[in-house]
């Protein structure tokens, strides 16, 4: 029977998960516990109301999407849209800065067709842009393009078609910028343009020597793989002069990296980017518009620090920064001020997705019976026994020291063929259960020894999830990237499992291992005891690249999803506006060359053959065949029939 908390309990416990999962801190108003202990989101912050994310997953799996499920708030990616450009003209405004926002989108973040959509129509007041860093997402831009007072920023490295396709763009009469990656570029931009009879705008990137701190700091600095050193920046508006394209120099570019952690990075590299700027000006460059890149970072951790998955800076000091910078070069240089573009993709995208993940089931070290132990027993389990019975605040450290040593003394024997299986089984069982006793004493101490840490880690259980961590969270496998993990119900009850999660592949780096905390990074995630009744658990702001670097590990496919918006003539104020089903079995396996009839076709020349061979019956063998046929068009995760 479950122990019914009081409202001030509830209150009590409530603040209590506040404090563990730190939301209040990567949160920042879209994300927050109610009363009752649910997880809410509010799109539009205390502007509209909130949802109850369990609702979401209920109504969903009513609908026969089951879990894994991405949920993405497109109330909250317009709202995002809203506040980046919002903070550049309130910049703007304090400091007299003359010149334009004209921020672009860069699809290389989310390539979706819904989200650049919304974020294209959530744009529209503010004629915001698109950035485009390949033929293919080139192709998608200028047919989702169609205010044509934006901008379209063509980044990487670009053939023949790209920059065609580029001057198309340009014919229609959009504003289509070819940024300029090498002086080869130039040459080509130059060369199609005239035979085309096409006037380019055109962009060059300058490779700062500025560098940020962080985890994509490499990328910028003087060895970065993108842009024009000084030499070849004057060397290209020579050539643009001698072939009468030197008013088609329409923007300044750079670019020092991605999830910059520290402002003072990101002044610094646009310190340097505006004093390009002004005396490209002043050597008679009527440049428009200077580009800062991307960079704007997101607070995944909520602890505003220099840490590499936080931020030490709102958006509002983003856009200070940038606009402060930017004007204090050019007014020192006297030149005008230029219209600022940033390419800002994380910090639009990042909070409006997020994926709940129902748990299967745990591993535990404590779940062995406790052995029998009798005068008979080897005597290192009985010495085991021993350091159980003296343990005590006093002896905390011999004990632990002894526990080591006798577990190593056994593992030696054991290779050796000096131990047998029962005592093996017998000195793990009480391993684990001291170590866990020796550390819970340890747990009020003021100051807990490294080594005791670490053992707090080991004992953490797993929590086996429903998902693949390289299809939905790739950055956490292969960048380290860490994201808010939380429960998305049951936050009124004190969580009294140390865990980590690992997912249904069956690969050993399924797991999550690494979790946010305001000092450092947590090993284990405080978690509640499962029950018969499903624990759905959250992975926010996973809006970011995820969507499209997520692999196909075990052939674990894309994940069922919904699309929320919020609607005050609904009865609830929200309704989900799209549900997409994710990946089939079939479909995964046709995107690596198995063709379903012909899977089919196979299994049935078995099942024939086994018929004649009177293994199985005939009718045995047509419910196999369509048990199988059914099987392909089924959803790659797994079935959960826990109740909600």
């Amino acid at each position: 029977m479950k122990r019914k908390t009081g409202p001030a309990g509830r209150k009590k416990s409530r603040n209590l998960a506040h404090s563990i999962y730190n939301i209040e801190g990567w949160g920042i108003g879209y994300f927050d516990i109610d009363a009752e202990g649910y997880m809410t989101a509010s799109p539009l912050k205390e502007a509209g109301q909130s949802i109850r994310i369990y609702d979401i997953v209920r109504e969903a799996q009513e609908e026969g999407l089951r879990l894994p499920l991405q949920i993405r708030f497109q109330d909250l990616l317009r709202h995002r849209v809203f506040s980046l450009n919002e903070a550049f003209i309130a910049a703007s405004a304090q400091f007299g800065f003359k010149g334009r926002y004209s921020g672009v989108f860069p699809v290389k973040v989310n390539q979706l067709r819904e989200v650049v959509e919304e974020i294209i129509d959530a744009g529209e007041p503010y004629n915001f842009g698109l950035e485009a860093g390949s033929k293919p997402e080139l192709l998608a831009v200028l047919s989702m393009h169609t205010n044509y007072e934006s901008l379209v920023i063509c980044n990487g490295y670009k053939d023949e078609y790209f920059i065609r396709h580029a001057l198309h763009g340009r014919r229609l009469g959009k504003k289509v910028v070819l940024v300029a990656e090498k002086m080869g570029e130039i040459l080509k931009i130059i060369e199609m343009a005239a035979a085309m009879e096409v006037e380019p705008m055109i962009g060059m990137r300058i490779r700062l020597n500025a560098k940020a701190s962080g985890q994509w700091g490499a990328s910028g600095g003087s060895s970065a793989k993108f842009g024009l050193t000084t030499a070849e920046i004057i060397e290209a508006v020579n050539l643009l002069r001698e072939s009468g394209f030197e008013s088609s120099f329409k923007v300044l570019h750079f670019h020092i990296g991605s999830q910059i952690p520290e402002i003072r990075d990101i002044s610094r590299a646009v310190r340097e980017g505006a004093r390009y700027y002004a005396k490209l000006y002043q050597y008679g460059c009527q440049v428009e518009y200077l580009d800062v890149g991307g960079g704007l970072g997101v607070d995944y951790d909520g602890s505003a620090s220099v840490f590499s998955s936080s931020t030490n800076y709102s958006l509002q000091e983003y856009a200070n920064a940038i606009v402060s910078s930017v004007m204090d070069v050019c007014d020192e240089e006297k030149v005008p001020h230029p219209n600022i573009i940033s390419e800002s993709g994380r910090a639009l995208v990042a909070h409006h997705s997020m994926i709940v993940v129902d748990a299967l089931g745990t591993i535990e070290k404590l779940n062995a019976p406790a052995p029998k132990i009798d005068k008979e027993s080897h005597k290192l389990v009985r010495r085991m026994q021993d350091i159980e019975k003296r343990l005590n605040r006093e002896t905390l450290t011999e004990c632990y020291h002894d526990l080591l040593s006798i577990q190593e003394r056994a593992q030696s024997m054991f290779l050796l063929g000096l131990f047998d299986l029962e005592s093996k089984a017998a000195v793990e069982t009480l391993f684990w259960k001291i170590a866990a006793a020796i550390v819970a004493k340890y747990q009020h101490e003021p100051y807990i020894p490294e080594e005791i840490t670490e053992m707090r880690t080991m004992l953490a259980e797993q929590y086996i999830c429903n998902f693949s961590v390289f299809q939905s969270l790739p950055d956490y496998w292969a960048l380290g990237q860490l994201f808010p993990i939380v429960p998305i119900h049951r936050l009124t009850e004190e969580p009294t499992h140390e865990a980590t999660i690992v997912d249904i592949t069956c690969d050993s780096d399924g797991k999550v291992a690494k979790f946010i905390d305001l000092e450092d990074v947590k090993e284990s995630l405080p978690l509640h005891t499962l029950t018969d009744e499903s624990y759905f658990i959250g992975m926010f702001m996973t809006g970011a690249y995820q969507d499209v670097m997520g692999d196909l590990h075990n052939l674990f496919g894309r994940i069922n999803e919904v699309h929320v918006y919020l609607d005050p003539d609904e009865e609830q104020g929200w309704y989900i506006e799209e549900k997409i089903k994710g990946s089939s079995i079939q479909e995964v396996l046709e995107m690596n060359q198995y063709d379903q009839k012909q899977l089919v076709k196979d299994m049935k020349k078995q099942v024939d053959k086994a018929i004649k061979a009177d293994v199985i019956k005939p009718s045995a063998g047509i419910k196999l065949l369509n048990a199988y046929e059914k099987a392909l068009k089924d959803y790659t995760y797994m079935s959960t029939v826990k109740k909600i």
